[in-house]
C-alpha cells in the first residue's frame, strides 16, 4: 500500500474523538493564555509570547494581535509548506484565536478565585496547565500553528531538524521577552518551558510502566528458561557477533514490569555475574503471540 495512502487512512482513524480532544486541549490552552499568562506579561514562545511583548510595546489589543498573526502564518505556510503540510494546523490556527475571545469572560470571573501568592506556584500552575494543554492537541495529531508553522518552514529551507527548530523559535521569543519584561521573567518562562516540555512527553509516549532489557550473557539458555517460567512473559532471542571478537552468541530482549525490575536484575547476575544488561524505559508494547494469557516478542 502506498505510504501516502496510509497516513489519509490514519489521518482519518477516529477524527471526531480526535477533534473533541483538540477542542478542549485549545480551551485550557486559551484558558492559560487568559488566566495567567497575559496578566503576569510571562513570555513562553509562540504568538501568544509576541502578542504580550506588542501589547507593552505598541499598545496593541492581544486578541487582534493573535488574529493577525495567525492569518498571516497560515498564508505564509500555505504559500513556503504547500496545503498538505498546513493542513494539520488549520484547525488549531483558526480555533486558538477564537477560544482566546471565548475564554477571556471566564478567566476575568476567576481571577478572583485563583490568585498565587507565591510565584512558585504561579510558575508550576502555568507549566502543568500549558503542558497537558498542549500533549492533548500533539497527541490528538494537531498543532495551533504558530512557531510550529515557522519550525516547519526552518526544518525545510534551513534543513534544521524539527526539534532543534523548535528550540530556536521558542527561545528567541522568550529573550525577546526577557528584555522587554526583565531577568526574572526570563527566568520563570525556561522553567515553565522545561516543565511544559517534561509534561508533553509524558502525555504523548506516557510514563513507563516497565523496563526493556538486552541481556547478553553465555547462560542464555538458563536466563530463557527463568523468563519464560517464572516471570512467565515473552523473550526474543537475537543472533549476535562480536564487533572486535567475532565471537557468536545470542543475546535475550525482553520486557519486565518495574515491580520485577530488580528482582529480575539480580536473578539475571546471579545465574551469570559475568553478564552483560542494557537497560531501557518502556513506555508501550503491542502486538505478538500469545503464550498463557502473555504477549510474547
Amino acid at each position: 500500500m502506498d505510504i501516502k495512502k496510509i497516513q489519509e487512512i490514519i489521518q482519518k482513524k477516529d477524527f471526531f474523538p480526535r477533534i473533541v480532544v483538540l477542542i478542549f486541549g485549545i480551551f485550557l490552552l486559551a484558558l492559560n493564555y487568559n488566566l495567567f499568562l497575559l496578566p503576569n506579561h510571562l513570555v513562553i514562545g509562540g504568538t501568544t509570547g509576541l502578542s504580550i511583548v506588542f501589547e507593552t510595546l505598541f499598545g496593541w489589543n492581544p486578541t487582534t494581535f493573535l488574529y493577525l498573526a495567525t492569518f498571516l502564518l497560515i498564508i505564509i505556510s500555505l504559500l513556503f509548506l504547500g496545503i498538505k503540510k498546513t493542513s494539520a494546523s488549520i484547525i488549531g490556527s483558526i480555533l486558538y484565536p477564537f477560544f482566546v475571545t471565548l475564554t477571556k469572560p471566564l478567566a476575568e470571573c476567576l481571577e478572583f478565585y485563583i490568585q498565587f501568592d507565591n510565584v512558585i506556584l504561579l510558575i508550576l500552575a502555568v507549566g502543568i496547565l500549558y503542558g497537558i494543554a498542549n500533549g492533548m492537541i500533539y497527541k490528538a495529531g494537531f498543532d495551533t500553528g504558530g512557531s510550529d508553522i515557522i519550525m516547519r518552514i526552518l526544518n525545510k529551507y534551513c534543513h534544521l531538524p524539527e526539534g532543534k527548530s523548535a528550540f530556536t523559535t521558542q527561545i528567541f521569543i522568550i529573550l525577546i521577552g526577557g528584555f522587554v519584561f526583565g531577568i526574572n521573567n526570563l527566568i520563570y518562562a525556561i522553567i515553565i518551558l522545561i516543565l511544559y516540555t517534561n509534561i508533553v512527553d509524558k502525555i504523548i509516549i506516557g510514563i513507563s510502566d516497565s523496563k526493556l532489557f538486552f541481556i547478553y550473557t553465555k547462560k542464555w539458555n538458563k536466563v530463557e528458561e527463568y523468563i519464560l517460567n517464572e516471570l512467565h512473559t515473552g523473550v526474543t532471542i537475537l543472533e549476535t557477533e562480536g564487533g572486535y571478537s567475532k565471537t557468536k552468541n545470542n543475546l535475550l530482549m525482553c520486557v519486565v514490569p518495574n515491580k520485577d525490575y530488580y528482582l529480575f536484575k539480580e536473578v539475571v547476575l546471579e545465574i551469570d555475574p559475568s553478564a552483560f544488561l542494557v537497560i531501557n524505559d518502556c513506555y508501550e508494547v503491542k502486538g505478538g503471540v500469545k503464550r498463557k494469557n502473555v504477549p510474547f516478542l
